[in-house]
């Protein structure tokens, strides 16, 4: 026979529309975000991994000063690679200071991915970078001139050499905005000024290593790179293991699962915990009827399988639908996180049973858990005890005596605080995690503005010059400085340093280098925690060789993490000429160094790549998870306050008999919710600050480089004055629920 409470519970889910519909909505939104997020992530993940073979990724590359003759390329190759040519020029789009790196149509090695349009086939017409035109506003068929000559835009690709846009290696960040790369077709390639190329070529090893980033490559590339060195001079050496270029979006990618998994879970647990406070409400408000039916035979697993079933069906149908939209929807807005910011190749979807198990299975699992625990608690106790509505484990003897001196209406608003202590602690978490989203979004562009601000403030020099080779120059401004790249080894994290080798008495450096004392940048200062007088050491890249240099100071420069030393010091420690240099500082210009002999100029708007690119990276989806983190909140604090309510519902209608007004009456239930509501927005404001900051120390430890979390005032006065606006709305709702209260209610249930 079927059971008869089965028909509750569609009436249950009937008679509470409302809760149901928002908590539905609610779910069905994250489940399908984090859903379409798995699910893009595994697709692009894959697509990149097969890339490599798909595409026939390069498993190097390096550059000569001149073309290559046929003997050089076979003497080579007799080193266990096959070589290709892979010259390509480098101009400046017309009417501003976009870069394009221009290569021909490859058909053999790093082959052209197109995502829309056609391959460039006469003279003309280029094909553009995706994202790079996407960035600025091109589209295909519009024109763009170089050098005098107009091309159209007949295609857009992606190079998977080039999945992220860094013009060079050494670059702490790549520029989408400002470098681009292209494809023209060998008919226009013919017509580029021969001036400006450069002769690269990329090989592949004829026993390739099993993984293109593992130590087996590393060692290869070095062993390679000796060879080749032996064989002909080199302008550039890049090993795919080094190349940023082809690495840095492989390694972003699955980077972010974890936090989205994890908020996902923080989510339902929040609304499990909601769950079993309304269902621990209805128990409350129904507890005769349940002991009657103990009385008459049902167990207790019955009722608790009763009173599961109604959560458990609305969470299903949310994870169900939410993952039908994040396989359709919401995969292609994930997707565009990343594409937004990397030249990834074209994908496919991909069907992904860990994203299932992830949005699905855990979030039933843990719903039932906890509603789980509640209810064997709650219902354990005797049918007759439910018959008495007698529900309290430990009876107290009176109620918490107040002082008489305080005010009827105050010591009634103390009561309603006492009596749902519970229910509140609940808000306060609500609230924590609420505003931990919305400080965390709200903080990133201020964070971002001051690196930006601090690092053009304290520039070394308006003109930073990295050459090839030494070259000399009569520029009066002009100083020689030598750089080397070490690395800091630390917990199974490695991160790059910058070495300068700066002059006595420089002009850019305001503090004074004595002999062997080194000075550090506040960001290497405050990753590492070292201070005045510490130690340091450096490893050299792919060696087991270390440098110890001694901390004379702490140095403002917080574009990166970079050490500063004297050049005559430093080039002895580095085992170099006491003359060598590699660049020069200068204020202005340098006009007299061959450009070909100049591998970069690093100028204010270099320094700034980092902020820039991150600030388009992170598009709109701040403002999105500060709209998570307002939800959150509402739902929160509606669903919760309304238990009050609820609970409260006859003394409600108690209060409308005497004769109190519906001022007077919200004034009590809610207000005291109010008054937790406001004190959790500002004692959560410390914890968050404490959170956060731990947070970001373990974020920014697992990157490369360092930006100091410095969140003004003004960040934490939004986040409060947000939660205030959005309670206000929500108490306006919740002030209209506690007046339509009938006054019949009070002759109910009375015992």
């Amino acid at each position: 026979m079927k059971n008869p409470m089965s028909k509750r519970i569609w009436r249950e889910i009937k008679g509470e529309a409302g809760k149901y519909i928002v908590i539905f909505l609610f779910m069905t939104a994250i489940i399908g975000v984090v859903s379409g997020f798995l699910i893009a992530d595994e697709s692009l993940k894959t697509a990149y991994n097969e890339s490599f073979e798909k595409y026939n990724i390069e498993d190097g590359n390096f550059r000569l000063a001149n073309e290559a003759d046929k003997d050089l390329i076979a003497k080579i190759e007799e080193n266990g690679v096959k070589v290709y040519n892979n010259f390509y020029w480098q101009e400046k789009i017309e009417g501003g200071d976009k870069k394009l790196r221009i290569f021909p149509d490859r058909k053999e090695v790093n082959k052209t991915s197109l995502w829309e349009g056609d391959i460039p086939s006469g003279t003309g017409e280029i094909a553009l970078d995706r994202v790079f035109a996407q960035n600025n506003k091109y589209k295909i068929g519009d024109k763009i001139t170089m050098k005098g000559k107009e091309f159209e835009i007949v295609g857009l690709i992606a190079l998977p050499d080039y999945s992220a846009l860094y013009e060079d290696v050494t670059d702490f960040m790549f520029d989408s905005i400002n470098f681009g790369v292209s494809v023209l077709s060998d008919e226009g390639i013919k017509d580029l000024d021969s001036a400006n190329i450069f002769y690269s070529y990329s090989f592949k090893y004829n026993d390739p290593p099993k993984e293109h980033d593992s130590k087996e490559a590393i060692d290869m590339g070095n062993d390679f790179l000796e060879k080749l060195r032996a064989i002909t001079p080199l302008e550039d050496y890049v090993p795919a293991c080094s190349n940023i270029a082809i690495n840095f979006s492989g390694s972003d990618l699955g980077r972010d699962r974890i936090f989205f998994i994890f908020m996902l879970y923080i989510l339902v647990a929040i609304i499990s915990f909601i769950f079993a406070v309304t269902t621990s409400n209805t128990i409350a408000k129904e507890a005769t009827v349940i002991g009657t039916l103990r009385a008459s035979g049902y167990t207790k697993a019955e009722l608790i399988r009763h009173y599961m079933a109604a959560p458990i069906i609305v969470i299903l149908i949310a994870a169900l639908v939410g993952n039908v939209l994040g396989y359709t929807v919401l995969k292609g807005f994930m997707a565009q996180m990343y594409l937004d910011s990397y030249s990834l190749i074209t994908y496919k979807t991909l069907i992904n049973v860990s994203a299932f198990v992830d949005t699905t299975l855990v979030p039933i699992a843990i719903l039932v858990g906890i509603n789980l625990i509640m209810l064997i608690r709650k219902l354990s106790l005797s049918p007759l005890k439910f018959i008495r509505r007698d529900l309290k484990r430990k009876q107290r003897k009176k109620a918490f005596k107040l002082n008489t001196k305080i005010g009827i209406m105050t010591r009634f608003r103390l009561r309603v605080l006492f009596q749902n202590i519970p229910n509140y602690i609940t808000l306060f978490f609500g609230i924590f995690f609420a505003n931990v989203i919305i400080v965390f979004c709200l903080m990133l562009n201020p964070i971002i503005e001051e690196l930006e601000k601090g690092t053009v403030d304290n520039m070394l020099a308006a003109n930073q010059y990295v050459l090839r080779m030494p070259a000399q120059t009569k520029e009066e401004s002009a100083e020689k400085y030598s750089m080397v790249d070490l690395e800091i080894r630390k917990n199974d994290h490695t991160d790059e340093v910058s070495v300068f080798g700066i002059e006595n008495n420089s002009r850019y450096f305001h503090e004074k280098l004595d002999g062997e004392g080194v000075y550090i940048s506040t960001p290497y200062a405050e990753k590492y925690g070292v201070e005045k007088g510490d130690t340091i050491t450096l490893s050299k890249k792919y060696s087991d060789k270390e440098y110890k240099f001694k901390v004379a100071g702490i140095y403002e420069y917080p574009s990166s993490l970079t050490v500063f030393a004297q050049r005559e010091y430093l080039n002895e420690v580095m085992d170099v000429d006491k003359e060598y240099f590699t660049g020069y500082l200068s204020s202005s210009k340098i006009t007299d160094i061959d450009e070909r002999l100049i591998a970069t100029v690093i100028t204010k708007d270099d320094l700034t790549k980092t902020t820039r690119q991150l600030k388009v990276s992170m598009g709109n989806m701040v403002d999105a998870f500060v709209v998570v983190g307002v939800a959150v909140f509402v739902l929160v604090i509606y669903m919760l306050a309304k238990v009050v309510i609820e609970k409260n519902t006859q003394s409600i209608s108690i209060a409308k008999i005497l004769g109190y007004n519906k001022r007077e009456i919200s004034g009590v239930y809610i207000r005291a919710t109010t008054i937790v509501t406001i004190v959790s927005l500002i004692i959560s404001i410390p914890v968050v600050d404490v959170s956060l900051k731990a947070a970001w120390r373990a974020l920014m430890m697992s990157y490369s480089g360092w930006m100091n979390m410095s969140v003004p005032i003004t960040v934490y006065a939004e986040a409060i004055g947000l939660g205030v606006v959005t309670y206000l709305i929500v108490a306006f709702f919740l002030s209209k629920k506690a007046n339509k209260v009938p006054m019949d209610e009070a002759l109910k249930n009375v015992e």
